[in-house]
């Protein structure tokens, strides 16, 4: 579980906005042909003065329009486009929702000499010690991905957990996830696979499967279909805006999921709308990246420094930054019976600049780890309530996609929602350059010490979700003896 909500040195409501605009527009109206005189004039008369200031500054601004573009002109081009340009970021940054991706070798390595941080990526993955590893896929719900990602009547291939998928969406506007390749010739359904109603149908031989089950309903050369031509059809579900696979590597639990992904209603409802996300991919176990939420002794090491003093470990310890620090506190347990699958962890932060705390940025957060893979992060602040919907899927053995969704109030403004996510995203940043070059240790070197309790509950807690037949971490040698 990753928490860590950033600080914010400007913050702005949407009906705050609108007013001091529309206000500093009337001041600008009355301010050429306003005076004194306006306190001794009769109330009824006010009205009658704005709106001929109004409609004198619109009638200036039409005429600037319209008389000041001289199209002969090179400059006139070079000013639109510069404009243009200026008012396309603009948008951008101020209403369009955040996608931060950053893939291996982006970040979380220190560069040497002349290699690339992406053949840094490769070697370290290559020569790095990676420990006594629990099992690499453990049970339980996994994102698949975004909802917003899939359109209606449209299919896709996802290879996760060991697992070769084909997504698609239905004409009903229903999500199935299938096996990608088909039983006839091994075609991959997920590339080129056509959605025909509710079924998807192969782009080599034109086969169609039923997305609630599997079953072929059509083979064009065929005057029946026999009964036992089909796929293997998975269990999924969508909310909360994902579309999430069941996984577990028990037979008598494979297609019966032991239990069910809580509902966010303020998202369902729509009182909290998409604001952004953020995407990370791992060099790690699993296991690795939800411990964080029991390791509260972390917190002040990695994630007290300000957050402008970025991502690299060594280098934010800088004295430039130390003016302002970030305070945490954090508790975590495990829920009681009948939800032993969730964990959940209480935390506060706050910001002190230049020894002053700063209310205005003081946050409250609930996080509640659901499984081994899914997270949501509730918060309230002075500024506004929301929450980080978190998804963590092992798209190989050791390397995890880590992403992060964020959904605020409709009333806070979007460019304040994509602080929050970015603070988010640089705070994990931190913890990337850890998880990419540490080894699993499997029995740690405890203390005596609450801090070093909560983590050995963690693993305990996580334990539930490995059983007999979870697949495991294995290496094959290579002899060079001829």
């Amino acid at each position: 579980m990753v928490v860590f909500p950033q600080s914010m040195t400007f913050i702005m409501n949407s009906k705050s906005v609108l007013s001091g605009v529309l206000l500093s527009v009337l001041v600008i109206a009355v301010s050429a042909s306003v005076s004194e005189k306006l306190l001794r004039v009769p109330l009824f008369e006010v009205g009658e003065l704005w709106y001929r200031s109004v409609c004198t500054l619109t009638g200036r601004m039409l005429f600037l329009l319209t008389t000041w573009p001289d199209f002969y002109a090179v400059t006139t081009y070079i000013i639109v486009a510069i404009l243009s340009v200026g008012f396309y970021y603009f948008y951008l940054i101020m209403f369009c929702p955040l996608n931060r991706i950053r893939i291996l070798g982006d970040l979380g390595y220190r560069a040497e000499g002349k290699f690339t941080m992406k053949e840094i990526a490769n070697s370290v993955r290559k020569r790095r010690m990676v420990g006594k590893v629990p099992a690499v896929y453990p049970n339980g719900w996994f994102g698949i991905m975004e909802s917003h990602t899939l359109p209606r009547g449209n299919s896709t291939y996802v290879s996760i957990l060991g697992l070769h998928l084909a997504v698609f969406r239905g004409e009903d506007g229903e999500s199935h996830v299938l096996d990608a390749y088909c039983p006839h010739m091994g075609a991959n359904l997920g590339i080129g696979g056509r959605v025909v109603g509710n079924c998807i149908e192969c782009p080599f031989h034109g086969w169609q499967f039923r997305g609630t089950d599997g079953k072929a309903t059509k083979i064009p050369y065929a005057e029946k279909v026999p009964d036992f031509t089909k796929v293997k059809a998975y269990v999924s579900k969508e909310t909360n805006g994902w579309i999430y696979l069941w996984h577990h590597a028990e037979k008598e639990h494979k297609d019966v999921p032991e239990w069910e992904i809580p509902n966010l209603d303020n998202i369902n409802n729509g009182r909290w709308t998409y604001r952004g996300r953020t995407e990370h991919h791992i060099n790690a176990h699993i296991e690795e990246i939800p411990e964080n939420g029991a390791d509260v002794s972390h917190l002040p090491q990695v994630h007290g420094p300000m957050i402008s003093a970025g991502v690299d470990l060594k280098e934010m310890w800088n004295t430039f930054w130390s003016f302002g620090h970030h305070k945490w506190t954090a508790a975590w347990e495990q829920n009681p019976a009948p939800e032993k699958h969730i964990g959940t962890l209480k935390l506060t932060h706050s910001l002190n600049l230049f020894g002053k705390h700063l209310p205005l940025i003081d946050m409250d957060v609930r996080a509640q780890q659901i499984g081994p893979a899914i997270v949501y992060l509730e918060f309230d602040s002075p500024i506004g309530s929301g929450v980080f919907v978190q998804s963590l899927t092992p798209v190989e053995p050791m390397v995890q996609k880590l992403v992060h969704n964020i959904y605020m109030d409709r009333k806070v403004p979007t460019i304040i929602a994509k602080f929050f996510m970015l603070g988010e995203a640089l705070q994990v940043e931190r913890d990337v350059m850890i998880w990419n070059n540490k080894t699993f240790v499997s029995k740690p070197m405890f203390v005596k010490s609450k801090e070093d309790s909560l983590i050995a509950k963690h693993r305990r807690w996580y334990a539930q979700f490995y059983t007999e037949n979870s697949p495991k971490l294995t290496f094959q040698k290579e002899s060079m003896e001829w």
